[in-house]
C-alpha cells in the first residue's frame, strides 16, 4: 500500500472514530445544559398544571448555572440539583448520570413514583442523595455510589432487603435514613464495615431478627417500629459508647435493660417504649448527666424507681406509662423538679395525685394521668400549677363538679376530663382561658346550660361535650369561640413540642374517627405518625385538606375545628351566628331536642361533616347546603323537615354518607342520576312522600314509615301526641292509595314492592327489639 493510501486510510479511521464519538455523545453524553433542559421538559410533561421552580429555567441562557436549584463548579459543570418541594409527580427522570460531576441530588418532598432508574447507580460522584417523602417503590440498588456521604430515602414505599448494598456503599457513608418504608430482612451485621457512619435511622420498616450489636459506636441510632427480637445484652453498651440518641421503641425486645447503659455518657435521648422489657429500671440511667428524654413506657418494669435517677438534672421528658405499677403514684416523681412532661397513663393507679407532689413540679407543662383508677373530686391544686398547658385526666372515676378554679390556669391549651363521672354545670370561669384549644368533657354526667362565657375562649377550636345531660339553648355567644387562635399557635411554633406516648391515645380520643379522612389513623397509627400529626396541630397547621371557600372544591391544608354536642338535652334553635365560625368543619348536634329551622348560614362554613339527626327541626332543608362543595357526610334523619328535597343537593359530588330518613313531611323525587341517586333506600326510609325517578331502577322505592320512628326511634323523651291523629289519617289514606296502585301495576312491580315492604318491616321489628 502506498504512503498516500495509508495516510488516507488513517484519516478515514480517525473520522469514523470522531463520528462514533459524536454519536455516542448524542446518546449518553449530552452537554450539561442539554441534560438540564431535557430534565425540565420531562418534568413539564409529567406535571402540566402545577409547575415547580424548574418552570423558570430560561432556555436561552448559555449556561444553566444560574438557574434556581442548579449549582455548578468553577468549570461550569453541574454539581448539584435541588428540586425539593417542587410539585413533581410521575416517574423519576432518567439521565442524571450524564451530569458527570453531579455530587448533590435532592428531589425530596414531591410525589415521584415508581422505581429508581438504573442509571442513578452510575452517578459515581454523588455524595448527597435525598429522595425522601415521595412515592418511590421497588428494591434499592445503590452499590455503584461508593462516594455517598448522606442518603435519605425516608417516607417512601421501598421494599426488599438492604443488605446487598453493604459494604459496597459503606466507605464514606456518614448518614443513612431509610425510615418509613417496607424494607425487610435482618440487619444484624449489615453496617459493620461502615467506618464513618454516625447517624442511622431504620425505623418504621419490617426488619426482623436481632438488633445490630455495633450501634453503640454511632451518635444516633433508631430502629423503632420494627419486629426485632432478642435481648439487649450487657456488652451492647461498651465503655466507648458514643450514643447521643437511641430509639429502640415498638419492637419485641425482652429481658432486662443492662446497667451498662451508664457507659453512654453523652446520651440525651433514650426511648425503649413498647417492648417487653422487664425487671428493675437500671440505676445506671442516673449517671447519664445529659439525659433530657427518657421513655420507658409500655413495658413491664418494676414499680420501684431508683433514687439515682434524680441525678439526671437535665431530664425534661419522662414517660413511664403502661407499666401497670398499681397503688399510688410513687412519691419520687414529685422530686424530678426539671420535668416538663410526665406521662403516667394506664398504670392502674388508684391515688397519690396530691401526695406524690407531681402537682407542685415547677416546670411541668404536660401531665397525663388518663386511663387509671383515680376517684373522688378533681384536685383543686391543679389550678396552682404555674406552667401547665396540657392536662389529661380522662378515663378515670373522678366525680363531683369541675372546680371553678380551673378557669385561672391561664396557659392551659388542652383540658381532657372525658369518661369520668363528673356532675354539675360547666364552670363559666373556663371562659377566661384565652389559650384553650381543646375542651374535652364527653361522657360524664354534666348538666345545666352551656355557659355563654365559653365564647370568650378565642383559641378554642375543638369542643366535645357528647354524652352528658346538658340542657337549654345553644348560646349565640359561643359562636365567637375560636375566632382568633393565631396567638396561641404562634407561641407554640416558638416552642419545642416533644411527643409522648400519650399522643396516640389522645389522637384516638380527640379526632373524629368516623370521618373517612381520619380513618387512616386507626390503620397506620404509629408513634412516629402521632408525633408528626400533633406537632402540626399544636402549631396550627392543617393535617387534612379542607375547602376554606365552601363554594369551591379547591382544598388547602388549613387548621379546622369541630363542635360535638350529640346525646344531650339541648333545645331551642341553632343560632344563625354559627355561620361566623370560620374554622368550623365538623358540626354534630344529633340526639338532642333542637327545633326550629336549620340555619342556612351554615353554608358559609368549611364544613365536611354535618349531623343534626334525632332532633325536632322543621321547615325546609336549606338549599344553601348544596354550596358546601366538600361536604362528605350529611345526616338529617329523624326530624320533621318538610317541603321538597332540594334538587341542588345532587351536585354534592363529595358526599359519601347521606341520610334524610324518618322525615315524614319531606317530599320529592330521588333523581335518576347524580350523587343522590347513588344512595339506597335506607337513606329515605320512613319518608312516604319521597319517590324514585322512573328511570332509576337500581334501588327500590323507599318503604313507608313506622310510626314509632317518625321523630326519634326508641326514645321516650319526645312528645308525639301532636302527630298521632295526623299519622293515623296518613296511614289510612296511604294504604288505600297503595292498594289502588297495586291493582294497576305489573306483577313484577307488585312482587318487588311486597319484598321491599317485608324487608322494611323485618328491619323495623329488629330495631324495636
Amino acid at each position: 500500500m502506498s504512503e498516500k493510501a495509508a495516510a488516507l486510510s488513517s484519516h478515514v479511521v480517525v473520522f469514523l472514530l470522531f463520528l462514533i464519538f459524536v454519536a455516542g455523545r448524542g446518546i449518553t453524553g449530552l452537554g450539561e445544559k442539554e441534560v438540564v433542559v431535557k430534565l425540565k421538559h420531562f418534568l413539564q410533561s409529567n406535571n402540566p398544571i402545577y409547575y415547580g421552580r424548574y418552570a423558570g429555567w430560561n432556555e436561552s441562557d448559555p449556561s444553566p448555572c444560574r438557574w434556581s436549584g442548579v449549582t455548578c463548579n468553577d468549570d461550569g459543570l453541574v454539581t448539584g440539583i435541588d428540586l425539593s418541594s417542587s410539585s413533581i409527580s410521575g416517574t423519576m427522570f432518567v439521565g442524571f448520570s450524564n451530569l458527570t460531576e453531579l455530587e448533590h441530588l435532592d428531589l425530596s418532598e414531591n410525589t415521584i413514583e415508581g422505581g429508581l432508574p438504573p442509571d442513578l447507580n452510575e452517578c459515581r460522584g454523588l455524595r448527597y442523595l435525598n429522595l425522601s417523602h415521595n412515592l418511590l417503590d421497588g428494591e434499592v440498588n445503590l452499590t455503584g455510589l461508593v462516594n455517598l456521604r448522606v442518603v435519605d430515602l425516608t417516607s417512601n414505599r421501598f421494599e426488599g432487603e438492604i443488605r446487598a448494598n453493604f459494604p459496597a456503599m459503606c466507605a464514606n457513608l456518614v448518614l443513612l435514613n431509610i425510615s418509613a418504608n417496607n424494607f425487610v430482612g435482618e440487619i444484624a451485621s449489615s453496617f459493620d464495615e461502615c467506618p464513618n457512619l454516625q447517624y442511622l435511622d431504620l425505623s418504621t420498616n419490617k426488619f426482623t431478627g436481632e438488633i445490630w450489636k455495633g450501634f453503640a459506636k454511632l451518635r444516633e441510632f433508631s430502629v423503632a417500629e420494627n419486629n426485632l427480637t432478642g435481648e439487649i445484652l450487657l456488652e451492647t453498651f461498651p465503655s466507648n459508647c458514643a450514643l447521643e440518641f437511641l430509639d429502640l421503641s415498638s419492637n419485641n425486645l425482652v429481658g432486662d435493660l443492662p446497667d451498662s447503659i451508664a457507659n453512654c455518657s453523652n446520651l440525651a435521648f433514650l426511648n425503649l417504649w413498647n417492648n417487653r422489657l422487664a425487671g428493675a429500671i437500671p440505676a445506671g440511667i442516673g449517671e447519664l448527666s445529659k439525659l433530657r428524654s427518657l421513655f420507658l413506657g409500655s413495658n413491664g418494669f418494676d414499680r420501684k424507681i431508683p433514687e439515682k435517677l434524680l441525678n439526671c438534672k437535665e431530664l425534661v421528658f419522662l414517660d413511664l406509662s403502661k407499666n401497670n405499677f398499681g397503688g399510688e403514684i410513687q412519691g419520687i416523681f414529685g422530686r424530678f423538679v426539671t420535668l416538663g412532661l410526665l406521662s403516667l397513663h394506664e398504670n392502674g393507679y388508684i391515688g397519690g395525685i396530691e401526695s406524690s407532689g407531681v402537682l407542685k413540679l415547677p416546670e411541668l407543662f404536660r401531665l397525663d394521668l388518663s386511663c387509671n383508677n383515680f376517684s373522688g373530686d378533681l384536685p383543686v391544686e391543679i389550678a396552682a400549677m404555674p406552667k401547665i398547658k396540657y392536662l389529661m385526666l380522662a378515663y378515670n372515676d373522678f366525680s363531683g363538679s369541675i372546680p371553678s378554679e380551673f378557669g385561672s390556669i391561664v396557659g392551659l391549651q388542652a383540658l381532657d376530663l372525658s369518661y369520668n363521672r363528673l356532675t354539675g354545670r360547666i364552670p363559666p370561669e373556663l371562659g377566661k382561658l384565652r389559650s384553650l384549644l381543646w375542651l374535652m368533657l364527653a361522657n360524664n354526667r354534666l348538666s345545666g346550660e352551656i355557659p355563654p362565657e365559653i365564647g370568650n375562649c378565642s383559641s378554642l377550636l375543638w369542643v366535645n361535650l357528647v354524652g352528658n345531660r346538658i340542657s337549654g339553648r345553644i348560646p349565640r355567644e359561643i359562636t365567637r369561640m375560636g375566632r382568633d387562635p393565631n396567638p396561641t399557635f404562634q407561641a407554640n411554633r416558638r416552642d419545642i413540642i416533644v411527643a409522648g406516648s400519650d399522643n396516640c391515645l389522645s389522637m384516638k380520643q380527640w379526632l373524629p374517627m368516623k370521618y373517612q379522612d381520619f380513618s387512616f389513623i386507626n390503620t397506620v397509627l404509629t408513634p412516629r405518625l402521632c408525633q408528626a400529626i400533633w406537632n402540626k396541630i399544636w402549631k396550627g397547621y392543617g393535617i387534612i385538606p379542607i375547602c376554606m371557600d365552601s363554594t369551591s372544591q379547591v382544598r388547602t391544608l388549613t387548621i379546622s375545628g369541630y363542635i360535638q354536642l350529640t346525646e344531650n338535652l339541648l333545645s331551642g334553635e341553632v343560632p344563625p351566628e354559627i355561620g361566623k365560625m370560620q374554622f368550623l368543619s365538623i358540626l354534630r348536634l344529633g340526639n338532642n331536642q333542637l327545633s326550629g329551622r336549620l340555619p342556612a348560614e351554615i353554608a358559609s362554613l368549611p364544613l365536611f361533616d354535618i349531623d343534626v339527626s334525632n332532633n325536632l327541626f322543621t321547615g325546609q332543608i336549606p338549599s344553601e347546603i348544596s354550596l358546601l362543595q366538600c361536604l362528605s357526610r350529611l345526616d338529617l334523619s329523624t326530624n320533621n323537615f318538610s317541603g321538597d328535597l332540594p334538587t341542588s343537593l345532587n351536585h354534592l359530588s363529595e358526599l359519601n354518607q347521606f341520610n334524610v330518613s324518618y322525615n315524614p313531611l319531606l317530599s320529592g323525587v330521588v333523581p335518576a342520576t347524580g350523587q343522590i341517586s347513588t344512595f339506597g333506600s335506607d337513606s329515605f326510609m320512613g319518608d312516604p312522600l319521597i319517590s324514585y325517578s322512573s328511570y332509576n331502577s337500581y334501588y327500590p322505592p323507599p318503604p313507608s314509615f313506622d310510626d314509632s320512628s317518625v321523630v326519634r326511634r326508641g326514645t321516650s323523651r319526645r312528645a308525639v301526641a301532636f302527630w298521632i291523629p295526623f299519622i293515623v289519617s296518613f296511614l289510612v289514606f296511604g294504604v288505600a292509595s297503595f292498594v289502588l296502585c297495586l291493582r294497576i301495576r305489573t306483577p313484577v312491580f307488585i312482587v318487588n314492592r311486597i319484598l321491599t315492604i317485608e324487608n322494611f318491616v323485618t328491619r323495623s321489628g329488629d330495631h324495636r327489639s
